[in-house]
This record gives C-alpha cells, sequence and structure tokens, in this order.
C-alpha cells in the first residue's frame, strides 16, 4: 500500500484523523491528501454519518465481517483474527450529558502493525484521555500500544464507576441501619446498573485476556504484560460487582422485611382499636334501638350516667390489654 492515505480514505469524514509520530504524539492528517506515510495512523468515525457509512461499505481494506461490524450492525462483544490484524467491539460506560452510564455504548475497532480504524455512533468519552496524552506527546508510540492505552481508559471509567457505585452502595445500608426505606427507583436504577455492568464487562475480561495470547507481531512482551494487568483489574471490579449483588440481595430482604414489620404494627394497632371499641360499640348499639322499655329512658342523668359506664368499660380493657402484654 503505497499510499497510506489519499485516494483509500478520501470523502470518508471522519471524526477525528491522526498519525502517531513514534515518540507519543500525532499529526492530524488530511484524509483528502495524498501522501506517502511509513507511522501508524487513527481514523475514527461516525457510522451514522451517510458519508463515513459508504466509505466503510465501499472500502476494500476490509473482508464483509468487518465491514458489517464498523457498520454498527453488531453490537456484542467480540475478537476477531483478521490477517495480521483483529477486529474488536468494546463497551464502555454511556457518559454524555443526559444519559445513563450503564447504557454502554459499544465502540468498534479494526487494528493491526499500520492502521486504526474506529466507528461508534454516541460519543466515546473513554477516547479522550487517550487523545489528549496524544496531544502532550506522552501518548501511544505504535499501535498495540494504543490498544492497550485504550484498554486501560475504559477500565479506569468502569472502575472510578464501580466505586461510585459502593458510596452509593454504602449510604443505602446505612439509611437501613437508621430504619428508612430508600426510594423504591433509586434501588432498582443501583441493582439494574450492577447487574449491567457486571454482564458486559466479564466478557470484556476474557476478551482482554484472550489479547496476551494471540499471536500479533505488533504486540510486544510489554503491551502482553499491561494488558493482562488490565484485565486483572477489571476482573477485580466483576468481584467488587458480584458482592455488590449479593448486597443488594440483602438490601432487599431487608426492605421486604421492614415494610411487614410496619404493616403487621399497623394491623396490630388496628386490631387492638377494634378490641377496645367492640364493647362500647356494642352497648350503644344496643341502647340506640328505638323500641320502649330502654334502661333510664325517663333517668335525667342516664345519659352522662352511660358515657361514664362507657368510658369506664374502655379503661378495664386497656388494662387487660395492658395486663396480658398486648400493649
Amino acid at each position: 500500500m503505497g499510499l497510506i492515505y489519499g485516494s483509500l480514505f478520501q470523502h470518508s469524514n471522519p471524526v477525528h484523523a491522526f498519525q502517531l509520530n513514534g515518540d507519543g504524539g500525532l499529526l492530524p492528517i488530511d484524509v483528502n491528501a495524498s501522501a506517502n506515510q511509513q507511522s501508524p495512523f487513527w481514523l475514527h468515525y461516525d457510522y451514522k454519518d451517510p458519508q463515513s457509512f459508504n466509505w466503510i461499505q465501499q472500502s476494500d481494506l476490509f473482508n464483509e465481517q468487518v465491514k458489517s461490524a464498523l457498520s454498527g450492525h453488531s453490537g456484542r462483544w467480540r475478537l476477531i483474527r483478521v490477517g495480521d490484524g483483529i477486529l474488536l467491539t468494546l463497551q464502555t460506560l454511556n457518559t454524555n450529558a443526559g444519559q445513563r452510564p450503564e447504557q454502554l455504548i459499544a465502540f468498534r475497532v479494526f487494528i493491526n502493525n499500520r492502521i486504526i480504524i474506529s466507528s461508534r455512533h454516541r460519543k466515546v468519552n473513554s477516547l479522550d484521555p487517550v487523545i489528549d496524552d496524544l496531544n502532550q506527546g506522552v501518548g501511544a508510540q505504535s499501535t498495540g500500544d494504543w490498544l492497550v492505552e485504550v484498554a486501560d481508559s475504559i477500565t479506569d471509567e468502569i472502575s472510578d464507576f464501580t466505586d461510585s457505585l459502593h458510596e452509593r452502595l454504602i449510604d443505602m445500608e446505612d439509611s437501613i441501619l437508621n430504619g428508612e426505606i430508600p426510594d423504591r427507583g433509586e434501588f432498582a436504577l443501583l441493582r439494574k446498573q450492577i447487574i449491567v455492568i457486571r454482564r458486559y464487562m466479564a466478557p470484556q475480561r476474557d476478551m482482554f485476556s484472550r489479547l496476551t495470547t494471540e499471536k500479533l507481531l505488533w504486540l510486544d512482551e510489554t503491551d502482553r504484560r499491561r494488558i493482562q494487568e488490565i484485565s486483572d483489574r477489571l476482573g477485580r471490579c466483576i468481584e467488587d460487582l458480584d458482592g455488590f449483588i449479593a448486597r443488594t440481595a440483602i438490601i432487599s430482604d431487608e426492605i421486604t422485611n421492614m415494610m411487614t414489620e410496619m404493616m403487621n404494627r399497623r394491623i396490630y394497632t388496628m386490631s387492638l382499636m377494634a378490641m377496645i371499641f367492640l364493647p362500647t360499640t356494642f352497648l350503644t348499639g344496643l341502647f340506640g334501638v328505638n323500641l320502649g322499655g330502654i334502661p333510664g329512658n325517663e333517668f335525667r342523668f342516664a345519659f352522662s350516667v352511660f358515657c361514664v359506664l362507657l368510658a369506664a368499660l374502655i379503661g378495664t380493657v386497656l388494662w387487660w390489654l395492658r395486663k396480658s402484654r398486648w400493649l
């Protein structure tokens, strides 16, 4: 391939187009120009952009499987060997404004020793630290180094989010200990985020681990060792998430027990009230019939005496309930 870019990439309209200078920095490139390049380069696309989509579908650089992935037709994680390169589908947190982190973003990459072609639709904020390091001259020096930097940035984001989930979980546990029931929507969202992140990060950890065993000449031993460390770090995050799932199950049981206890207490109180007023209800009903012969009908203080007797009856029932330790 004599022309690294130019006729091959004209009108592809990438979001970013960089060339790695080999010293940790980058050089912006014009895909509509034509020049010989010796260093690797990185083109980043939005596959929903019509120009980018058409270029991916018509490019001679990829086979049909790679075209399908880069065009966004498959969102599942994968690692596929394609010649001297690989096709990766990674998942990263959605940290865009107005979005929830667990609405993960699929980030697709085709990479070999000369080119990095990546695609997405929603912005991948995990790439910002990688670009910042390149702008400062302390970034990736090769395509293998770039892959390590991206994996590290994604894992850092997952690790930070796991820490924030842990803090929210602790606050919720403290509320339970204080007898406060957490908001149902907040608890449901916490459980969903934990389960979703756990669901998608486990295959990603396995994919990172598999990378260390692939025979790729552009991945040196240092890159493999760093990827294995990233895989181990992601594995520790997954172990934490497994613990969070168990703790949320305990919280759910405790919330159920608290609500059941509250309901039982209310039913118990209502039953006691009914027991207290049941004799008085019977007597008032009996003396309230519209028939002749009611005792005290001609006595002017009969109503007052009746009220006093009812109060005494209520007091007697209360004393009996207390003595029986029902109160």
